[in-house]
């Protein structure tokens, strides 16, 4: 996502390294000068942004639980000031050099994100004039300051969305609409993910590639939609002739109802009655004419996008319908539901959670929900891996699939059987094939993925023990404890760890078979770097935990390390060597007191009882659901959702009951 900085500011995030290159020896100066409010938005602010404070110290950040919040990237000159009087309840007013806002980026006391300003630097000159400043207000001062906080919240809603069908979407609603099971979209252009979701506003532009795509396969449908004649029933009644003006104005209306996702217009309808008409005049035919109509309608922007217009809006309500569907079932609204719209039937916070309980109730609630598993949990990649032969011979396509089918049925039984949903990391159960049993040393299942109990002294649990996790961390020859780490911090615990700083060497040091090194050892390198050692604390011990399981997810007491022999004179090579390295599983999660373990069990244990896991999945659900990444905004929301996903004992369904009930999906903000 592109970064923006107000005008008034006067500094952009394309210019803000070198603005405080040239900071340091000349906007440092400004430090002689008095200090009043500017100087936090002038000198203090710029400062910390460079220093990169506000990478940990965001919603999601890895240090989201901090009472230290940065405000959004696009706040105004007010928003920032307000955000620099905030700090004062980090700041000790006795004793200012012993204030937490200045001993914590020192690393004077323990910190998560490191050492963020030198003592006796110029930064820290800086900072300690803010400080100062803060611990010098009068207490009518601090008054004033703490309303000046509270007008500054930014808090309202966001603006209404235009969201682009899926590719997954398109496939469904054109078989819905048309009885088309060809999935024409699975050859168009492949989909971006974006805050970890296909179907985010940022990566839904349509480039000509795509252009290109929807016209042809608009045509292909259109033109199939008749084969064999109307077998869909897409024309409401027998027409009297080609040119049966009711009947054209019929079909017209009825496939544009189901199209468009709402009535159309009377303008509407007379252009694409006009358009049928035309194409009946050179064919001769009723069902040619239908064709046109429905090409042309599978080509507009009211088929490609759901157009949000507001609660206001006529409309509203065929909006609440799709959004619904959309989320409920990947689909386009069935009438019934679109009957509904139109009764108004889909009014209030009870009319539409008796229909959202209604539709979870159908079976086709079950693969909409499994096709946001697939895009949290990257299925894609999982089904896409390939890992060395030599090493690894068990592992094939077959073995793949069947480790997403594991977390899929585990997701499933969570989720419809209403259990504990905080069992997706705890659970001492799981559900395996033949293949799978023998990779785990499990024993082999009665019936294809049954469910099966760990043994008492397994190490897995839940997803994180899943081949799934397991391969999609790794590569294809060896574990990568950076890559699990960063997995659990962005997907479990929704922090975001950014990428390594350009022009930094991300290789580890090679291994000879003379000194074979663990991966611990090799990962050592990165610490002794300021620039990767803050990133890399985050996420290392992480991924160490899980170093007793390979690339493949199979359990490895030690680690194995193969090198291959020289080739002889007649290119034959002797035998590789095998060596076995110890192991050290022990890991923690830096940022969370408490948090040593060293199975993938005692992890689950800490992320099922952890309150930022929690809400993490409250907000992968919800960029799932409104196609964006919340805001400061929508925070409100988020906390609500969190409060009744834990009442409800942390059920699944009663999460996306809350959410559909909420204000901000009752068309009071995007979706």
């Amino acid at each position: 996502m592109v970064r923006r900085w107000p005008a008034p500011v006067l500094f952009s995030a394309l210019v803000l390294a070198a603005a405080f290159t040239a900071f340091m020896p000349v906007a440092f100066a400004q430090t002689a000068r008095a200090v009043d409010e500017s100087f936090f938005v002038e000198s203090a602010y710029p400062m910390l942004h460079a220093v990169q404070c506000e990478r940990c110290h965001s919603d999601n950040g890895v240090a989201s639980e901090a009472r230290l919040a940065f405000p959004e990237t696009d706040a105004g000159r007010d928003r920032i000031t307000a955000f620099g009087l905030s700090l004062m309840d980090l700041v000790d007013r006795k004793n200012p050099e012993q204030s937490l806002l200045l001993r914590k980026p020192t690393k004077r006391v323990k910190h998560t994100g490191g050492q963020r300003i030198k003592p006796g630097s110029d930064e820290e000159a800086v900072l300690l004039r803010w400080i100062n400043y803060l611990a010098g207000l009068s207490d009518e001062q601090v008054r004033q300051a703490r309303e000046r906080i509270a007008r500054s919240d930014p808090r309202g809603v966001e603006a209404l969305a235009v969201r682009r069908l899926t590719h997954s979407q398109y496939n469904q609603t054109v078989r819905d609409l048309l009885g088309d099971q060809i999935q024409p979209a699975s050859g168009f252009p492949k989909e971006d993910f974006v805050n970890g979701f296909k179907n985010q506003l940022e990566g839904q532009g349509i480039s000509p590639l795509q252009a290109e795509a929807y016209s042809k396969a608009a045509e292909r449908l259109a033109r199939a939609a008749f084969r064999g004649g109307d077998q869909h029933g897409l024309i409401p009644r027998q027409p009297a002739s080609p040119t049966d003006a009711a009947c054209v104005d019929a079909f017209v209306r009825q496939f544009g109802l189901k199209a468009f996702r709402r009535p159309l217009t009377d303008d509407e309808a007379r252009r694409y009655s006009g358009l049928f008409l035309e194409e009946v005049g050179r064919a001769k035919n009723f069902q040619a004419g239908a064709s046109m109509v429905i090409e042309a309608m599978l080509q507009s922007p009211h088929f490609l996008f759901r157009v949000e217009r507001g609660a206001d809006s006529p409309a509203a309500p065929f909006e609440i319908a799709s959004r619904l569907s959309y989320l409920l079932w990947g689909t386009t609204p069935s009438d019934e539901l679109l009957r509904a719209a139109g009764k108004g039937d889909l009014a209030t916070a009870e009319q539409i959670e008796a229909s959202a309980r209604r539709m979870l109730e159908d079976p086709r609630a079950r693969p909409a929900m499994e096709e946001f598993l697939a895009q949290w949990m990257r299925f894609d990649r999982v089904l896409e891996a390939t890992r060395d032969r030599r090493r690894f011979r068990e592992f094939n396509a077959d073995v793949a699939a069947a480790m997403v089918e594991e977390t899929r049925r585990l997701f499933n039984h969570l989720v419809w059987n209403d259990q504990n949903f905080m069992e997706f990391f705890t659970a001492d159960y799981t559900f395996v094939n033949s293949d799978l049993a023998r990779l785990y040393g499990l024993p082999a299942p009665g019936e294809e993925f049954a469910k099966v109990e760990y043994p008492a002294d397994s190490g897995r649990s839940g997803v994180l023990g899943h081949g799934s996790f397991l391969v999609l961390t790794s590569t294809p020859s060896e574990t990568s404890p950076t890559a699990r780490g960063l997995f659990v911090r962005n997907h479990f615990l929704g922090q975001e760890v950014p990428p390594p700083p350009a022009g930094v060497n991300t290789v580890l040091p090679n291994m000879t078979e003379d000194a074979p090194m663990t991966n611990r050892q090799r990962l050592a390198v990165h610490l002794n770097s300021e620039s990767c050692a803050s990133c890399h604390r985050l996420l290392d011990p992480i991924g160490l935990g899980f170093e007793q399981y390979n690339a493949i997810g199979a359990f490895q007491k030690k680690m194995v390390l193969q090198f291959p022999g020289p080739r002889g004179e007649e290119g034959r090579g002797r035998k590789s060597t095998i060596k076995e390295l110890d192991v050290d599983s022990s890991g923690y999660i830096q940022g969370i007191e408490d948090s040593t373990f060293s199975t993938p069990r005692e992890l689950g244990r800490l992320l099922a009882a952890s309150p930022t896991c929690q809400k993490a999945i409250v907000k992968q659900l919800f960029r799932y659901a409104f196609g964006r990444q919340e805001t400061v905004n929508d925070q409100p929301v988020i906390d609500a959702l969190v409060a009744k996903f834990r009442d409800s004992g942390f059920r699944f369904r009663e999460l996306i009951v809350a959410l559909v009930t909420s204000e901000l999906f009752l068309q009071k903000g995007s979706g």
